[in-house]
């Protein structure tokens, strides 16, 4: 049957969740679904979505917010949702009314539990969410895994370590599936032409600042390689790189005053190391123009949105943790189990000096990606599990038992 799909976005195509919900919705069946989605950003997503004729609006009241590391953190976090949330009123009750013309709402972030939990009372409509982040260990992020659970049919986690840590968390499991994110390679050679004539060797990191990312490590990088007087590799920064939050040392002196990495590059002396390319609408044209990807991640979670892409390119993927899924040491690129600049900076050498290596691990990469996360079968198990979220929600209307 076609089934009535509304989807909620909350980055507008300049985050890999918005990315994700966009290449699934565009890898299902024809004529199963009629799709529309909201989002909270005007993005370079919505013209995106116009290509493959699904309809978007966008609502600047949709309020979002996850639990974060420090009780001081949190109470401001949760005090600016209470207010933005009574300046929110249009948008959901548009929703709610939405609600009444469609079969199912999906969630396509935790962040958005609050949202879910008001909906709930309030309509019979089925509601699933997608599970996408590593909450931080606090009273905060248990409440908010707990919240959600109870208020959705179905949850997607992107990887079993999201499901188990989600479970850990809300202390009950949920009913739900791990759905790997869909990635379509490329076969567009279109690579960046303001990295086409740099003939270094190119290191990308795809990714907005945030502390937990460890993208500033980058830097740490660059001065060891400086140090040791190696000026054949650049870093190719992608991504909002505005400092956020409180940061330590000279990184925070710089985000106080409203400043960028770059700025933080400039002030440890390794700009010459860097191109800083801002927020890139085909971030494949970024990777095309590159020869490895590097996920330098404080969390410990070799994958994602960034790693997954870069995987898809072909590229050796250089990160941080245990979980080999996706990257697997000498397989399809370098996992190490901790970040040491020295040792990241030697790594990255040994690659730039041995493009046969490189070439293997990528290729290896990109049947692996192609396996685990092919459009079709994963756009699949999406649709059957809205299809079970909504027989849920029609015999709960029914007074059968679920």
């Amino acid at each position: 049957m076609t089934i009535r799909v509304l989807a909620l976005d909350i980055e507008g195509g300049y985050g890999g969740s918005s990315r994700s919900l966009y290449e699934t919705l565009r890898c299902l069946p024809e004529g199963a679904t009629e799709l529309q989605v909201w989002c909270r950003r005007k993005g370079p997503i919505q013209q995106r979505y116009a290509e493959i004729g699904i309809c978007t609006k966008v609502w600047q009241n949709m309020t979002h917010v996850s639990a974060l590391p420090r009780l001081s953190r949190n109470i401001i976090a949760f005090g600016q949702q209470a207010l933005a949330w009574s300046r929110s009123s249009a948008f959901r009750e548009a929703l709610l009314a939405a609600a009444n013309d469609v079969d199912l709402i999906h969630i396509n972030h935790e962040g958005l539990f609050l949202l879910a939990r008001w909906l709930r009372p309030r309509t019979n409509v089925a509601i699933t969410a997608h599970v996408r982040t590593h909450l931080p260990r606090s009273a905060f992020a248990s409440w908010q895994y707990r919240t959600l659970f109870k208020a959705v049919d179905r949850s997607v986690f992107i990887t079993e370590n999201e499901r188990e840590r989600a479970f850990a968390h809300a202390r009950r499991p949920a009913r739900g599936s791990v759905i790997l994110n869909v990635v379509t390679p490329n076969e567009v050679d279109m690579p960046d032409p303001r990295l086409a004539k740099d003939q270094r060797f190119k290191v990308a990191v795809l990714s907005n600042y945030a502390f937990m990312r460890g993208v500033d490590r980058m830097i740490d990088v660059a001065v060891a390689l400086k140090a040791a007087d190696k000026r054949n590799i650049v870093f190719v920064m992608a991504g909002d790189m505005t400092l956020k939050g409180k940061l330590p040392g000279r990184l925070g002196e710089i985000a106080r005053k409203g400043g960028t990495l770059e700025d933080y590059a400039r002030a440890e002396g390794v700009a010459d190391w860097f191109i800083f390319c801002g927020h890139v609408r085909r971030p494949e044209c970024i990777l095309q123009a590159c020869d490895v990807l590097a996920k330098p991640t404080r969390e410990a979670n070799p994958w994602g949105r960034d790693i997954l892409e870069g995987l898809a390119a072909g590229l050796p993927v250089l990160s941080i943790g245990c979980y080999n899924r996706f990257v697997e040491d000498g397989v399809t690129g370098v996992l190490t189990p901790e970040f040491d600049p020295l040792d990241w900076a030697e790594r990255i050498l040994a690659l730039s000096y041995d493009k046969a290596i490189c070439a293997k691990m990528g290729a290896a990469g990109r049947i692996r990606v192609g396996e685990l996360c092919n459009g079709p079968a994963r756009a699949q198990d999406l649709l059957t599990l809205w299809y079970s979220a909504i027989d849920d929600r029609i015999a709960t209307r029914s007074g059968g038992i679920v």
